[in-house]
């Protein structure tokens, strides 16, 4: 999981508001995508001096070839990338990683996401075992949106159109309320932090333990103003992440150790 630099070898626009950026990979030993659906990479945009970057889910991976679908938005300068990159440019990568990893053997699931997550979201789909029944919650836009989903047999999609995604109130942790959730199943999230952390909390009140949930924040809405408050209490907030890990909980619990120290200071 080390840095390498990678070419843009092709751009595909895929909808409205979705564009595909294929690269090939200098070294894809070094930067060693997992195989997991939501495998995600660092992207920086200027590969001899790798400090801004952004990360995306890797739709599809095949050898040293990864495509990366990008969510287009107003603003940003990872959307302002995908929608002016051209074959032939370079780009670094690094920091590869990877969350859904549902327990073996479960017969449901439930995939939580907004447009952030989608790309990620269609790969779990297509990927999964057809003996998995899966309920997928998303936000999203318009149609448009929903079509990029893959159709598998088992699977439910339940869309709220406008809400969320930084243009309205967010309906996920609500509609995840309302689904029914059996003894024994799995809940996989990519979107919005603090409709993640609603969630999560939904989640372990019904009594889920961590091992049946992967949830991620994958951005956060008005990050400036998030991130000037982060900056006064940044220091406590860390000690509380690596005191659970010297007392060796690991890292899903010490990120919501984490996450449970931000909201108590308002974040």
């Amino acid at each position: 999981m080390g840095f390498t630099s990678a070419s843009v070898i092709e751009t595909l626009a895929l909808s409205p508001r979705l564009r595909r950026i294929s690269l090939r990979v200098d070294d894809p030993e070094t930067l060693a995508i997992p195989s997991d659906s939501d495998s995600a990479v660092g992207v920086y945009f200027d590969p001899t001096a790798p400090q801004e970057g952004r990360t995306y889910s890797v739709r599809h991976h095949d050898g040293d070839r990864i495509d990366l679908d990008i969510v287009l938005h107003t603003g940003g300068r990872g959307s302002s990338w995908a929608q002016t990159v051209s074959v032939g440019e370079r780009v670094g990568l690094d920091h590869s990683r990877a969350w859904y990893r549902p327990p073996p053997g479960i017969a449901w699931q439930l995939l939580v996401t907004d447009l952030a997550g989608l790309p990620a979201t269609a790969r779990i789909v297509e990927e999964m075992s057809p003996a998995v029944a899966t309920t997928v919650i998303v936000e999203a836009i318009d149609h448009h949106d929903l079509d990029y989903l893959p159709v598998r047999p088992g699977v439910t999609v339940v869309p709220s159109l406008g809400t969320g995604n930084g243009l309205a109130p967010s309906r996920l942790a609500d509609l995840a309320r309302e689904v029914g959730l059996p003894a024994r199943g799995y809940c996989w999230f990519g979107g919005e932090a603090a409709a993640s952390r609603e969630v999560r909390k939904y989640l372990r009140g019904q009594g889920w333990t961590v091992d049946r949930y992967d949830i991620t924040g994958y951005w956060r809405f008005d990050s400036e103003t998030w991130d000037a408050k982060f900056a006064l209490v940044s220091d406590e907030v860390v000690r509380v992440y690596q005191r659970a890990i010297a007392a060796g909980k690991g890292d899903k619990v010490a990120s919501e150790e984490f996450d449970d120290a931000l909201e108590r200071h308002g974040l």
